[in-house]
């Protein structure tokens, strides 16, 4: 999907299209109806804290702003950015009506998140451009927001052909024109090669994914290793095997909050014994909507310093209920130096099965297992 988050908020806010908009404020941020009909919207140069962008419009990242960015350093790019709160039901209600759409037409679907998929057009005899057009049409239809498509052979070359003619685009590689659409782009567009493997790649001279192509398999084994560096090969001559995953469980669930202000465990109990709890029903709200149970629950904590901490506990048996991840969390909590002050608190379930599933065995006995 194009701009996803920020795309939903302009389906809210029409008036601010063409607009650099920065989604990711609190909801203080909303912005208010004046009586002659227009739009009071905070800016981004008025910004303090420590909150991270979710995501930006194409007018805010042609100024430097991207996902994951602190908001006080992109106010120093783009001061008069509009700033939006993010309101994660109304994107999750959207990704689930964009997937419907694209079910209608093609169930064969992996599932890679709130705003992308692949699907496997392979059972297809319609071509391939018509396809992706009525794919297209099916999402709008839907949505009212626009997706960016790519056709390949493979989920590598699927991927990249995804982002190469975004916004509302639509790209097709084959044989003919993999080498003069994939080989010239940076090594780092292959999903896979991150930031440390590129910074690598690029001392040793290779730029593209042409450049890793020419590249010798000894060089590349001499500084990645057997095995990263066979994987090398293959991506820069567009070979993947992998299949769709169309059912998977999820490893884990989590929630975390970022303070604006340093927190101390005693003299911000109040405010940090509701915060806690809320993250707790939150998880819970997530199992039990996406039908999991876990059987470990943990805690995360981030110190002034920027140090982290984490403690688990694993249960008798599974579960997704928000007092019991809530004990279990407490229980983890006090097993943690809670003398500094600390700017992040996270909870999160982990050792997930699905709901159905455990109902059908018998209840586990144990005791608690400490980690």
């Amino acid at each position: 999907m194009d701009m996803f988050f920020a795309g939903v908020e302009l389906l809210r806010y029409p008036e601010l299209r063409g607009e650099a908009i920065v989604v990711g404020g609190r909801s203080v941020h909303t912005p208010q109806r004046q009586p002659d009909g227009s739009l009071k919207c905070a800016r981004l140069r008025d910004y303090t804290g420590r909150g991270v962008v979710t995501t930006s419009t194409y007018e805010a990242r042609a100024l430097g702003v991207f996902s994951a960015m602190g908001l006080m350093k992109s106010a120093q790019l783009a001061p008069d950015a509009i700033l939006l709160p993010s309101d994660f039901e109304s994107y999750r209600h959207y990704s689930r009506l964009f997937k419907a759409a694209v079910a209608s037409i093609t169930p064969v679907i992996e599932n890679r998140g709130i705003d992308e998929i692949y699907i496997d057009l392979s059972a297809h005899q319609e071509d391939n451009l018509s396809l992706a057009r009525r794919l297209k049409a099916a999402i709008f239809e839907a949505t009212g927001l626009t997706c960016s498509i790519g056709i390949a052979a493979n989920k590598l070359l699927a991927k990249i052909a995804s982002d190469l003619d975004k916004p509302d685009g639509i790209s097709i590689i084959d044989a003919d024109n993999f080498e003069t659409r994939i080989w010239p782009l940076a090594a780092r567009k292959v999903n896979g090669i991150g930031p440390k493997a590129a910074r690598k790649l690029e001392q040793l001279g290779i730029h593209t994914i042409a450049d890793l192509a020419a590249a010798e398999q000894t060089l590349l084994q001499e500084h990645f290793g057997l095995s990263y560096a066979r994987w090398l090969e293959d991506v820069a001559q567009g070979r993947d095997d992998r299949p769709l995953s169309t059912h998977s469980t999820p490893k884990s669930m989590s929630r975390e909050t970022t303070f604006e202000r340093d927190m101390h465990a005693k003299q911000d109990k109040a405010r940090l014994s509701t915060v806690f709890t809320d993250l707790c029903q939150r998880v819970a709200d997530d199992l039990q909507r996406k039908g999991y149970l876990g059987r470990t629950v943990g805690i995360k904590i981030k110190y002034h310093d920027f140090r982290t901490a984490t403690r688990d506990l694993s249960l008798p048996k599974p579960t997704n209920d928000p007092a019991l991840i809530r004990k279990a969390a407490g229980a983890c909590l006090k097993r943690l130096p809670l003398d500094q002050r600390f700017r992040l608190l996270g909870v999160r379930v982990s050792a997930l099965s699905s709901a159905e599933e455990s109902a059908d065995r018998v209840p586990e006995q144990g005791r608690l297992f400490e980690s």
